[in-house]
């Protein structure tokens, strides 16, 4: 299966923090031809092959949405954030509240010959949902606590560009799946962890590591692509390969070696600087158990937790290409 296929399929259930299940079907298709799939009560899914010096790959399967907190006399959902959410997003939104049934609907908005000129976008609790229903038809399919989505789709750009809404981390998971061929080659052992609750606090990486026994582990997550109006120092470019994670907490030996793999394999790759915290799951993978060395890919991704996410297809290829080449050229170490 391409690799544009494997983002298209895993891109398309609604999975946020806590509903990760959702995408389990999909990805057990994808994995179940090549080694031992199993889940555990955090909803990470793993899948184990090989045998001999254990290598740990994640990334996440959840995605930003929202929680149903209440539901006005007139019908409209009242909601909460689950993950980080850029306000500047929600009015005239399309969203999928998922209910007793998946009910479509749009978050409020206040028409322009309305507004009193406060440019102030106003706090996540001033929007609600309205799916078209009164209070009592609205009560009926949809409980409180009931999880709201930016409608998900998925849009062929130009120049192999990809626009989706849960494409952080979809597309970390996708490249993970296009590098099993090349990592079944090897003798070694892999556990790839599509992992979850990341939007909420990486908890599920934290306890989906632990007992893994792993030497070592990779993480691979999104990161900013550059686009108008962003520092060119804070942001990766799209479209110019895998962004290799450099940071104190980061092991350096595996910076080094990516970087050495990258470059013996002809890759494109950039380097991605952070001075303390990646704000992935690296950050607590490491801390497992006695600790897990660990290192970081990310793929440049603009308009991050937006409804509107945009990768180019060759840098997941590429962040697959790289993952396989250095464990290719760890085994060659390790065997020497």
């Amino acid at each position: 299966m391409e690799t544009k296929e494997i983002i298209k399929r895993l891109a398309e259930p609604y999975a946020a923090s806590g509903c990760e299940k959702n995408v389990f079907s999909a990805l057990k298709e994808m994995l179940e031809p090549h080694g031992e799939v199993y889940s555990d009560n955090m909803n990470n899914l793993f899948c184990t092959f090989g045998s001999g010096y254990h290598i740990l790959l994640d990334a996440h399967l959840d995605e930003i949405g929202f929680v149903v907190i209440s539901i006005t006399d007139d019908g409209f959902l009242k909601f909460s954030a689950t993950g980080g959410i850029d306000k500047r997003m929600l009015p005239a939104t399309e969203v999928v509240v998922a209910g007793k049934e998946m009910l479509r609907g749009v978050i409020s908005t206040l028409p322009p010959h309305l507004q009193s000129g406060d440019k102030n976008i106003g706090e996540i609790s001033d929007f609600a949902v309205d799916i078209g229903f009164d209070a009592e038809k609205a009560k009926k399919l949809i409980p409180i606590g009931s999880r709201i989505y930016f409608l998900h789709k998925y849009d062929e750009l130009m120049n192999g560009k990809i626009c989706s809404n849960c494409l952080d981390d979809r597309c970390g998971a996708a490249a993970l799946v296009t590098a099993i061929p090349k990592l079944k080659k090897l003798p070694l052992k892999f556990t790839l962890m599509f992992s979850s609750q990341e939007e909420v606090g990486t908890r599920g990486a934290a306890c989906g590591a632990f007992g893994k026994n792993a030497d070592e582990a990779i993480a691979v997550d999104v990161s900013f692509g550059m686009s108008p109006g962003c520092d060119k120092k804070d942001c990766g470019e799209i479209s110019k390969g895998a962004m290799i994670g450099c940071s104190p907490i980061l092991d350096r030996d595996i910076f080094n070696a990516l970087t050495e793999s990258a470059k013996n394999a002809g890759l494109d790759y950039q380097i991605e600087v952070m001075n303390g915290r990646t704000g992935t799951n690296a950050d607590v993978i490491q801390l497992t158990e006695s600790g897990i060395k660990c290192g970081l890919i990310s793929i440049p991704l603009r308009y991050m937790h937006s409804p509107a996410e945009v990768i180019d297809v060759a840098d997941v290829e590429n962040a697959a290409a790289l993952i396989a080449e250095y464990a290719k050229e760890r085994a060659v170490a390790l065997n020497a």
